[in-house]
């Protein structure tokens, strides 16, 4: 299971960080690191915070963006310290390792890390499925990311070893696999062109329509199949309406014209 499950750094700042982050990776049995859009670069500093972690670090994967690094994942959550303006699924640290453990069966799994001076974005916690918030307490809340990635790489050690009987809470076992994100996020822009086009959804005024409809599918965890019949829906909706507007323009209105249609009443 720790094998379908990657841990996610976005924009570290600090190389000893990504050093001890791998340090903690490799303590529990995690050994699949992404780098997104790193300021650090992987220096002696991070070799040595490592201690002996330093095979995690050449084969760590550095992508340019959140999308690329979560691309082909079933779930995305996202480590976040504070609430958001638009509410989203959160779990804690036990709730999400038991998740992961029972996802992680048949899908990738991502976890994603924050800058050190401000955590995820809330772009970048939109593109996930659900947040994780690690109880500190509430006079000193502020965790170093390796330490984070620490606490949670322990409870998912925990739930691969099945000392954790936590409610998932996530249905039955299911027949076909989640979409990916990129799948679901495809999907998305697709529902967003048709919405567009269909008149429902103004680009200039957009509020917050697509991030809510964004989080509602990804609280639903659609899987493959889903994603494939949802598109299939928007494109028949894209051809209607390509038809309409077809027949629409295809009616000149002239003097001629105007008679013709006074003949056929």
């Amino acid at each position: 299971m720790l094998d379908q499950i990657r841990i996610v750094m976005v924009n570290t700042t600090h190389s000893g960080n990504i050093g001890a982050a791998a340090r903690a990776m490799k303590n529990m049995g995690l050994s699949r690191l992404y780098l997104v859009d790193p300021i650090a670069s992987i220096d002696e500093d991070a070799i040595q915070r490592s201690s002996r972690a330093d095979d995690l670090l050449r084969n760590a994967v550095i992508c340019p963006t959140l999308d690329d690094a979560i691309a082909d994942c079933g779930l995305v959550v996202g480590t976040s310290a504070r609430s958001r303006h638009i509410p989203w699924p959160l779990m804690n640290p036990r709730q999400c390792a038991a998740k992961a453990a029972e996802v992680a069966v048949n899908n990738q799994v991502a976890l994603v890390f924050g800058r050190e001076s401000r955590g995820l974005t809330n772009e970048e916690l939109h593109k996930c499925n659900a947040h994780v918030h690690i109880p500190t307490d509430e006079e000193f809340s502020s965790l170093n990311v390796a330490q984070a990635i620490q606490v949670m790489a322990y409870e998912l050690r925990l739930a691969a070893i099945g000392d954790v009987h936590e409610d998932a809470q996530w249905g039955v076992n299911w027949d076909y696999p989640l979409a990916t994100h990129g799948e679901l996020n495809g999907m998305l822009q697709h529902m967003e062109k048709t919405l567009i086009e269909i008149g429902f959804l103004d680009p200039n005024t957009p509020k917050q329509l697509m991030p809510r409809i964004q989080r509602l599918f990804q609280r639903a965890a659609p899987d493959k199949l889903e994603i494939n019949i949802l598109r299939g829906m928007l494109a028949a909706v894209g051809k209607q309406t390509a038809l309409v507007s077809a027949q629409d323009t295809s009616v000149v209105d002239t003097p001629e014209a105007q008679d013709q249609q006074e003949d056929s009443l």
